[in-house]
């Protein structure tokens, strides 16, 4: 089949088990066509989305290769759109026997397992945090609120731990300045009230002022809090106004340490891009 053959694409409520909840992400399965869509059309129907992403798979010879992209950059890793991808293929599209799958990636072989009652599991390699000895100006003034306790850098994101959930909760940033901090995004974090821990995420450089549940993020924040709280299993939200549930659990591997971020998934939407 053609490019010009219209799209299946699914819209998908990620890390709830309600609708108009968790995070919104769209998935398109190419796996009609014999090459990748042009990253510019690709790109395109993630900016006419208007989600924090759209998730975009192709079948492969070892599994399936997936790309995300927001709606205005491809990004190297995304969490929840990952989870929704699993869902349209274990649920709505292939509908394998196996209990896993493998997505290649820009950032390695993700794999996605299916467990009870709906819950997948994202299997993703742990963020290497350092301490920012340096802070760039905008990140505070970005933040403005509370002082925080610490400031660490990761791949990706700056991440910001506050004293108390109720500090995260409060903030009010100043989007414009924090797209000056030079990262994907920053991540604000504390420890939860009902949960071992509570974060936020903004992302104005990359096309989202404030994304409603962020799993990538989990990638930093689950080795973080697993340390200070000595604990392997760690169960998060993601306080935005949609809010999100998710479970962490940390594990090693011979390839490195790694983190299975755990959620359900919600049908919102089946249509056809024309």
């Amino acid at each position: 089949m053609t490019a010009s053959t219209p799209l299946t694409i699914y819209q998908l409520d990620a890390f709830t088990d309600q609708l108009y909840a968790g995070n919104p992400a769209a998935v398109v399965p190419l796996t009609h066509l014999d090459a990748w869509l042009p990253d510019a059309q690709m790109q395109a129907i993630a900016t006419e989305n208007n989600l924090a992403e759209t998730a975009f798979y192709r079948r492969t010879e070892a599994g399936y290769h997936i790309r995300w992209f927001t709606p205005t950059v491809e990004v190297d890793l995304c969490g929840h759109a990952t989870l929704a991808t699993g869902y349209v293929i274990f649920f709505l599209e292939d509908k394998p026997s196996a209990d896993h799958i493998t997505l290649d990636s820009r950032s390695g072989p993700l794999r996605v397992c299916r467990g009870e009652a709906g819950w997948l599991t994202l299997d993703f390699p742990a963020d290497v945090l350092l301490k920012a000895s340096v802070q760039p100006p905008a990140l505070m003034a970005g933040l403005g609120g509370p002082k925080p306790l610490e400031v660490h850098r990761g791949k990706t994101d700056f991440m910001v731990v506050y004293a108390t959930q109720a500090d995260v909760e409060a903030l009010t940033p100043d989007f414009r300045e924090l797209a000056n901090v030079p990262a994907r995004g920053v991540i604000v974090t504390a420890p939860g009230t009902d949960v071992d821990f509570v974060s936020r995420f903004f992302g104005p450089q990359s096309g989202i002022d404030e994304d409603p549940v962020t799993g990538s993020a989990h990638t930093t924040l689950a080795p973080y809090w697993g340390e200070r709280l000595s604990k392997t299993e760690l169960t998060a939200r993601q306080l935005s106004r949609r809010g999100g549930y998710l479970r962490c659990k940390l594990h090693d591997t011979p390839t490195g340490h790694r983190v299975d971020i755990s959620g359900q998934v919600q049908l919102y939407l089946k249509g056809e891009l024309v």
